[in-house]
């Protein structure tokens, strides 16, 4: 049995190592080792911002946690708590985007409808909020789930990291009304 709930600062080592084998294993379809090692250097991680605002989820099998993901009223839009490009401003509900953030799914549970969960959840939280759009920075391989839960992008940016790597992400953006 599945049980969703808000996550906690001491949670956060579970969700660290959750964050690096879904990188690795699921991530790794899309990114080379190299990469995947750099972006879990910041732009993959936790962000104890979203857990303090209590507004990253996780759903728990037993005591194992299986998949995370949040959404923000903050203007950083993705990255971890090493990240150099962090933000926590907070959004104007009338003309910004909430945002989604740090969606990982254990491999063993991927395409299981988890992430979906979560990210039905931040939705409603964040039109709640008074949000009429939402935006994320996604992974190449989070673009088919986010596209079939109606996100468009069209450009694809290379997100500096490290020792002068690069990863691929797309800005993709919805409507939530």
């Amino acid at each position: 049995m599945h049980k969703t709930r808000l996550a906690k600062l001491n949670d956060i080592d579970n969700i660290t190592e959750l964050i690096v084998l879904s990188a690795r294993k699921l991530g790794g379809e899309y990114y080379d080792k190299s990469t995947i090692g750099h972006a879990l250097k910041g732009a993959f991680g936790v962000d104890t911002q979203l857990i303090k605002d209590n507004t990253y989820y996780v759903i728990q099998q037993n005591e194992q946690i299986i998949a995370c993901g949040g959404w923000s009223y903050r203007k950083t839009l993705f990255g971890s708590d090493t990240n150099n490009i962090r933000n926590p401003e907070k959004l104007d509900v009338k003309i910004d985007a909430a945002k989604i953030r740090a969606f990982f799914i254990h491999p063993n549970f991927a395409r299981q409808g988890l992430g979906k969960i979560i990210l039905d959840k931040c939705e409603s939280k964040a039109k709640q909020y008074g949000f009429t759009q939402i935006q994320l920075m996604s992974t190449l391989s989070g673009i088919k789930f986010y596209k079939k839960s109606g996100y468009v992008g069209q450009d694809f940016i290379f997100h500096s990291m490290y020792n002068n790597n690069t990863i691929k992400f797309l800005p993709m953006q919805k409507r939530l009304d």
